[in-house]
């Protein structure tokens, strides 16, 4: 029986939830647990109504804590949200006391399954749910640059008229404002990019990419469909036993730190992630982003 519990009832947690009600997902049992449980139990009222018209019919209710004892992946969306002019990482300290509760009470159950973790400043929150759970790190993961690496196709695919599921790239590094695309990696069908993509056109495209979360908090206060449609394919990975590449977030031991490259997910977490080959120039800009990362994680484990 595969269980997935959603801690954290607003925007991302209930986007995701809903992804998994119409789009199908291999669960048998969806937990949703909220400091709010008024609204969570309108929430889960809300989707099983949707149940007669859903690829896949599971059970969707209102825990708490002690559902976490045999789930097979917890997803943690709770924290304070990302306000206009905030950045990522203005949450830090805001979201390890949220953190530090959250998985104190799920250290007190049997949960041995797998971390999945949305919540901004997402590198370093996933970090802290590494640290805290005491878990092996491939059975902690973060969102990562998913959503960016959907964004970047979705943009190539509007600049040149082609279907973003035939571009073939990723955004890497941070989670934030230092994230990057090697456009050296990114292929339209089976070419590179620079065969239809200028500098100019490149550069734009990026700016946008790494400003895309702002502009939409800016004009309606959070993003959510698309970071819920993200930690479906993340979910799906996992419960598929898929063995897909993803750029989440997982720990790298040389730097001590999570960060986004694409990883192959599977039944048991990361099996493994995979360091493409970079110019100079990008080694550079992985290595700023890096060190972002670690000036971030200073803040809480260097005190």
């Amino acid at each position: 029986m595969n269980k997935v519990v959603i801690i954290g009832c607003g925007n991302v947690g209930m986007s995701y939830a809903y992804s998994m009600v119409i789009h199908g997902s291999n669960i048998d049992e969806l937990v949703l647990i909220d400091v709010n449980k008024e609204k969570a139990e309108g929430e889960a009222l809300d989707l099983s109504h949707a149940m007669s018209y859903a690829p896949k019919n599971f059970k969707v209710y209102v825990g708490d804590y002690s559902d976490c004892n045999n789930a097979t992946i917890i997803c943690i969306c709770a924290g304070k949200g990302q306000n206009p002019g905030e950045t990522r990482t203005d949450l830090i300290h805001k979201n390890y006391e949220v953190f530090k509760s959250i998985i104190d009470n799920i250290n007190k159950t049997n949960f041995n399954g797998i971390y999945l973790v949305a919540t901004n400043p997402l590198d370093i929150m996933t970090y802290i749910t590494y640290k805290l759970s005491g878990f092996s790190p491939n059975k902690v993961i973060g969102s990562g640059t998913t959503l960016d690496s959907a964004r970047l196709r979705y943009l190539i695919g509007e600049k040149l008229d082609i279907n973003p599921k035939n571009i073939h790239g990723f955004v890497i590094g941070e989670h934030g404002d230092t994230e990057f695309v090697p456009w050296n990696n990114v292929l339209i069908g089976l070419d590179k990019a620079d065969k239809f993509l200028t500098k100019k056109d490149m550069i734009e495209i990026e700016k946008e990419v790494v400003g895309s979360a702002y502009e939409i908090i800016n004009k309606k206060g959070n993003t959510c469909y698309g970071i819920g449609m993200s930690l479906l394919k993340i979910t799906n990975a996992i419960l598929y036993n898929q063995n897909s590449i993803m750029t989440v977030s997982a720990y790298n031991k040389e730097h001590d730190c999570y960060f986004a490259i694409p990883t192959i997910l599977n039944k048991n977490g990361v099996k493994k992630s995979l360091f493409i080959t970079l110019s100079q120039e990008d080694e550079e800009r992985l290595t700023k982003s890096l060190n972002e990362i670690k000036a971030n994680k200073s803040k809480i484990f260097d005190k």
